[in-house]
């Protein structure tokens, strides 16, 4: 899977998902969706400059598993597994069902302060969408 990063983005894409860090996003195009998927608040934004819709932090990986995943690369392949059995539960049903539904009208953007995209939680959760929006 391959991520936009904030300066080479696709101006032509009217709908769909896109994953960048926030510390890369650049102006908005068109009337996209953006929603900080991270459980923890980056470092360095502040609340009022950051230009995002929502933040969905109750879609990002518990705690608990955040911790033991550490970011090792050696773990990438539990961690998503763990990942996708949290995004499983009933109580976060809906939230994805919202935002793919987002997503088949405008562009949805998740932003994460990982500087690791392809190893994060937000990779994760891209494909989890991406692989619903495909399906429905």
């Amino acid at each position: 899977m391959q991520f936009s990063t904030g300066g080479n983005r696709d101006q032509s894409k009217a709908y769909g998902i896109d994953l960048l860090r926030i510390y890369e996003a650049t102006e908005r195009i068109g009337n996209e969706y953006r929603v900080l998927v991270d459980r923890l608040w980056p470092r360095g934004i502040s609340k009022a400059s950051a230009d995002i819709d929502e933040w969905a932090k109750t879609i990002a990986p518990s705690t608990e598993l955040r911790k033991w995943y550490g970011h090792d690369p050696s773990r990438f392949k539990e961690f998503s597994a763990r990942y996708i059995d949290e995004l499983s539960a009933d109580t976060v049903a809906g939230e994805l069902s919202r935002l793919v539904d987002i997503s088949r009208h405008r562009l949805l953007v998740l932003l994460t302060a990982t500087r690791e995209l392809d190893i994060s939680g937000a990779a994760v959760l891209c494909g989890v969408l991406q692989s619903a929006v495909g399906q429905l």
